[in-house]
């Protein structure tokens, strides 16, 4: 057995199944092992940006890793930008890169770079296998550290002479460990909670099913408002569900609604910062005189520490939540509200939803509250070009409901090829592009830093209508049926079509 065989059986026996692969040559005797292990289940992806962010977007709903098969530096370089997402949202991802055999690099051929110092940008940890020895323990190593202590991204370089070669088939054991809650007081941040104005913030997987439920309690007992923090890797919403505020995007919006509260309990969330520095402007989101108290950080399982905050307050009433309302229907020319409406209207019981709308998502989000339960999924890291591959992901963990990828038309074009994929694997994918032909986000950020720095090269920079990007053009050349619409009724007609027909959809909003 050689060692790329070693690899891939190891990973389905770890109960990583799916792979999402950009492979070359150097990967090439990995491609022929993924026969050997009979569910393992190869996704080609047309770049390495969507493999990652197709990785990531299965961790988020399945709840374990999935495996990427990424070209050498060159390879991993191009699939950064989506490791970093998944790494912030704690997404389980098992990155596999190949590399020259090990008597190969030090010719410094031309596809030769410091891979290891790439990996450790976004990985918990940077593993090397070495030819003959110790493969199959190695592989599960790098699958017990994407899960813990703390979860993320476990990268594997993987030598081509170390797939070549034979390698014995020991695969090792899989230790897995989880971050543990700091000792708090938990009657004190009881105590605290039921101050006017407190706030419980919640984050990670505090948003889903049970913590959820319990921090509702929580919030109904003490008063305090439950508020979860700007983006969250998934979200349990809709109608039933429990009613969640989410911290605005805007920094002077989130201190304006942060600005009276005493203190702000976290519960999976990171302490209240902007994205960004401004000038003047402090980058804390909270008061000076708030007290930020943290109930358990983001890696940790949230639901015992919120069992134990819902004893402290004696929560046993019922969490308030949200009850069934679909916003008016309004005819005419389309703008994100709108858009929401419709949405809201058709959405599917227990669909998902990957938010990349950018400026129009808070629109879009605030008409959906109350729409059939779903799930809805945000950019943890920041770095756009996420939306799409995150939906294959979604799609290849629940092949069960639709999924929905709501994309701005600037971010849409860093990973259009995940198109492609959406198509070979017939995928129930819609995905609404929302097409203001602009860096909207970009002119809002220019008039927060310094509207006097406004300029004729500026404007003209973030304006993306010269040429007009033809998104059902594109679509049809990957094998993706598409439709573009100006009117909420055209809207209305084409979404509630695509979620009849199988396979994959995409819809090009005019705004």
């Amino acid at each position: 057995m050689i060692g790329a065989e070693v690899v891939v059986r190891t990973l389905d026996r770890c109960g990583v199944d799916v792979c999402f692969a950009n492979p070359g040559t150097s990967e090439m005797h990995v491609l022929s092992a993924l026969d050997s292990a009979p569910d393992m289940r190869p996704v080609l992806v047309l770049q390495e940006n969507v493999a990652t962010g197709a990785a990531d977007g299965f961790a988020r709903i399945a709840g374990r890793p999935a495996a990427t098969l990424l070209h050498l530096g060159p390879g991993l370089a191009n699939g950064l930008s989506n490791l970093h997402n998944a790494s912030r949202a704690l997404s389980p991802v098992v990155n596999i890169v190949g590399d020259h055999a090990t008597g190969h690099r030090r010719l410094d051929a031309p596809l030769t770079s410091d891979i290891r110092s790439l990996s450790e940008t976004v990985s918990v940890s940077t593993r090397c296998a070495m030819p003959g020895r110790g493969i199959g323990a190695e592989t599960a190593a790098v699958v017990s550290d994407s899960l813990g202590p703390v979860p993320g991204v476990a990268t594997m370089l993987l030598p081509a002479d170390a797939a070549w070669q034979e390698a014995a088939d020991d695969i090792g054991s899989l230790p897995v460990s989880r971050a543990e809650a700091p000792e708090v007081d938990h009657g004190r941040i009881a105590q605290a909670l039921r101050q006017p104005g407190a706030v419980l913030m919640l984050g990670h997987d505090a948003v889903r099913g049970e913590p959820l439920r319990i921090a509702g309690r929580i919030a109904a007992a003490t008063g305090a408002a439950l508020m979860a923090q700007t983006t969250t890797p998934v979200t349990d919403r809709g109608a039933g569900r429990v009613a969640l505020e989410r911290l605005p995007f805007n920094p002077d919006q989130a201190r304006q609604r942060l600005a009276g509260a005493p203190v702000v309990v976290l519960a999976g969330a990171r302490a209240p910062v902007a994205f960004f520095a401004y000038p003047g402007t402090p980058g804390r989101l909270t008061a000076p005189d708030t007290t930020v108290i943290e109930l358990c950080p983001p890696e940790v399982t949230a639901s015992d520490p919120l069992s134990a905050l819902a004893e402290a307050c004696g929560a046993t009433e019922d969490p308030v939540v949200q009850p069934p309302r679909l916003p008016d229907l309004r005819g005419g020319a389309l703008d994100a509200a709108k858009v929401g409406a419709v949405l809201a209207r058709h959405l599917p019981e227990g669909a998902i939803v990957v938010d990349e709308a950018m400026t129009n998502g808070v629109p879009i989000a605030a008409a959906t509250a109350a729409a059939a339960p779903h799930r809805w999924c945000q950019n943890m890291g920041g770095s756009i070009g996420y939306g799409a591959p995150l939906a294959i992901g979604c799609a290849a963990a629940d092949p069960t409901v639709p999924v929905v990828a709501l994309i701005g038309d600037g971010s849409a074009m860093y990973t259009i090829q995940a198109l492609w994929t959406q198509a070979r694997e017939n995928q129930n994918v819609t995905t609404i592009i929302l097409a203001n032909r602009s860096y909207r986000i970009l002119q809002a950020e220019v008039a927060k830093m310094d509207p006097t720095q406004r300029s004729n090269a500026m404007d003209d920079m973030l304006r993306i209508d010269a040429p007009v990007l033809d998104f059902v053009a594109m679509a049809q050349g990957m094998g993706v049926a598409a439709d573009r619409v100006s009117t909420a009724e055209e809207l209305d007609r084409v979404l509630r079509d695509a979620f009849v027909q199988p396979g994959p959809r995409l819809i090009e909003v005019s705004l």
